[in-house]
């Protein structure tokens, strides 16, 4: 039910490459039917084709009845595309079947139910969870929680073990014999999680709070020194340092510099 109101509320516009695989080739007809008339549409047909190829098939055909019966057969949804008041394309679209380990994406994870994950996986193992190369598995825990556990196959139905845990949590399980040895996997779809964001107005907020904290101090305190910092105190002993009793002497070599410049040889060079 959730993924039928998503198809209805989303458009060409709001449409990504997540998203684009929660509809089917109907609904993608008519968003582009919806976004006939709207200019911004028509000017980026280009982009949003590529979002929905990469979940769906799609094949430029001739107008011709014969070729349309042809794609039908193999599954084509078959329609009109209309590029301009006098043009048309005719496309043939299907859904981009997940058959296999290699067709799981980050986009498309979250949009398949553990069963038929379980399927994908029992269509190709062999070696176990183990087999799957790391960026699979990464890919597959992105959506769903994984666990693995490897038993004689006379223990892996023990009442009370994790086998009957799993599947009482709302578990799917693989098992793939190895020997006297099975390996259970177990998946289930992850919750989704919403991250909060922060409002601008809310980090300004904050920021004027901060800002407000010296307010209250009385107007002697901002610029009274710590009681910790040490002050020094004036000696009324020590002679005060005037032209008269101050002096700094310095020697002055009597040989120059061979590659000193004179400043008139900075002047002539200016």
């Amino acid at each position: 039910m959730a993924k039928e109101t998503t198809s209805k509320v989303l458009n060409l516009k709001t449409l990504n490459k997540s998203t684009v695989w929660d509809v089917q080739e109907n609904d993608i007809f008519r968003m582009l039917e919806s976004g006939d008339k709207d200019v911004e549409v028509k000017d980026n047909l280009r982009h949003y084709a590529d979002i929905i190829r990469s979940a769906f098939t799609i094949e430029e055909i001739k107008d011709d009845k014969q070729i349309r019966e042809k794609y039908a057969k193999l599954g084509y949804k078959v329609g009109a595309i209309k590029l301009g008041e006098d043009s048309k394309v005719i496309w043939a679209i299907k859904k981009r079947p997940i058959v296999r380990v290699t067709d799981l994406t980050y986009e498309n994870i979250r949009h398949i139910t553990a069963a038929k994950l379980i399927e994908v996986l029992e269509r190709n193992f062999g070696g176990g969870w183990d087999s799957l190369s790391q960026s699979i598995q990464d890919i597959i825990e992105s959506g769903f929680d994984i666990s693995t556990t490897t038993l004689p196959k006379d223990r892996l139905h023990k009442k009370g073990g994790m086998y009957e845990k799993k599947v009482a949590d709302g578990f799917e399980v693989l098992e793939i014999e190895k020997g006297t040895w099975v390996e259970a996997i177990f998946a289930k779809l992850k919750p989704e999680t919403i991250k909060p964001k922060m409002r601008f107005d809310d980090f300004k907020d904050d920021m004027e709070d901060d800002d407000n904290e010296d307010d209250d101090l009385p107007i002697d305190d901002y610029n009274s020194p710590d009681e910790d910092d040490d002050m020094e105190i004036e000696d009324p002993n020590d002679d005060e340092i005037n032209e008269n009793n101050y002096r700094t002497t310095f020697t002055i070599d009597d040989v120059p510099d061979e590659d000193a410049e004179s400043l008139s040889d900075f002047i002539a060079d200016e």
